[in-house]
């Protein structure tokens, strides 16, 4: 780093405020800037997780890789100093590699003593779109205020978990991606003021949804009341179709929930074009996966996206197995599940992320 900030990044005109690229246009702690990717074979018997980030107002960039297979439930995790280049995509053993923008990426976690590793190649298979604008203002505090493009996808490579290696080709192993930016809480806990009055309620849907020929995109957020905090439906061609975005209306989400729980064991989410022909999606969740379990989303004290762990490299392994039932306890929180989909005679595989914390009409 030279002495005035400068880096490799501030070479190219990207420029957005008056700052070298180091320094984002806020000066909110809890900026953050991550990739998301997962894969899965569409068998649905396993599911790999991974998320890179950097904190530029906490001068921390981390990465985590969550594998589900069979009954374990692994995570290695790992965390540096951001430095000066944000153009440097490695946290230790992790990095991730863009070698054509918003269409093909390398990820990589090389060999480590914690048993998972991986070399892996997304190709999109259709054009990036960008999300509605996330905005959330709690108890006078913005607590989030971000954007983010979603992409389907396939993958090529292999995944090495102990003596298991699997071969992943784009005929069987599709995936999701996202790029997210802004604020949300990050790093270590503050003191909660006035935030500590309520929790308040997450109430969520992502379903990103790969077919043959394209692709389904919907949100659905609700606050306590059931208004919508955040929604987004529609369909996109795959590359080199040349069609265009087709807005699909307001989403209804009807989850079916396990006896006692809030495990979605079911759902149908329900569309209806403006001018078009409603119709009706159903999910079918093939394998539930606990994403805030030992990845940094905020249930390990010590273990938290952004949190500083000192002024070297720190990688680290955390493995459970839910046929015990004390690990199992653990599963608690966000889940991201592989799914099977299907309308209209389209049968398709995508991620079904769902939330239901605090109260909400569904539930009374």
């Amino acid at each position: 780093m030279t002495e005035d900030g400068l880096s490799p990044l501030d070479d190219y005109p990207v420029h957005q405020i008056p700052e070298v690229m180091r320094h984002v246009g806020t000066s909110d702690r809890n900026f953050y800037d991550r990739y998301y990717f997962n894969a899965f074979p569409l068998t649905g018997d396993a599911m790999l997780i991974v998320g890179v980030a950097q904190y530029p107002n906490l001068g921390v960039t981390d990465a985590f890789a969550l594998l589900r297979y069979k009954t374990l439930h692994r995570v290695v995790r790992a965390s540096r100093e951001l430095g000066a280049d944000r153009m440097n995509t490695r946290v230790g053993p992790f990095r991730v590699t863009v070698i054509e923008g918003l269409k093909r990426l390398n990820v990589t976690l090389d060999p480590n003593e914690h048993g998972l590793s991986f070399d892996l190649t997304w190709d999109g298979s259709m054009p990036a779109q960008v999300e509605p604008r996330h905005f959330i203002r709690w108890q006078e505090r913005v607590m989030f205020d971000s954007r983010r493009l979603a992409q389907t996808g396939r993958w090529t490579g292999s995944i090495t978990a102990d003596d298991d290696v699997f071969n992943v080709t784009p005929d069987q192993w599709w995936g999701i991606r996202d790029r997210s930016w802004g604020i949300r809480p990050v790093g270590e806990s503050e003191p909660p003021g006035i935030q500590s009055k309520n929790t308040g309620t997450f109430y969520w849907l992502y379903a990103p949804v790969q077919f043959e020929d394209h692709s389904i995109l919907c949100i659905v957020q609700e606050d306590h009341l059931g208004r919508r905090v955040l929604e987004e439906a529609v369909r996109v061609p795959g590359f080199g179709s040349g069609g265009e975005p087709e807005y699909l209306g307001r989403p209804e989400y009807h989850p079916v929930y396990a006896d006692g729980t809030r495990d979605v064991v079911a759902a149908t989410i329900s569309f209806a074009p403006p001018g078009g022909k409603p119709f009706d999606l159903g999910v079918t969740p093939l394998l539930p996966v606990h994403l805030m379990v030992g990845t940094g989303y905020g249930l390990e004290p010590d273990w938290k996206h952004g949190m500083y762990q000192g002024p070297d490299l720190v990688v680290q392994g955390v493995s459970y197995d839910i046929a015990k039932p004390e690990d199992n306890a653990r599963m608690w929180g966000l889940v991201d599940a592989a799914a099977r989909f299907a309308y209209d005679g389209h049968t398709g595989y995508g991620l079904f992320e769902y939330f239901a914390l605090g109260d909400h009409p569904s539930f009374r």
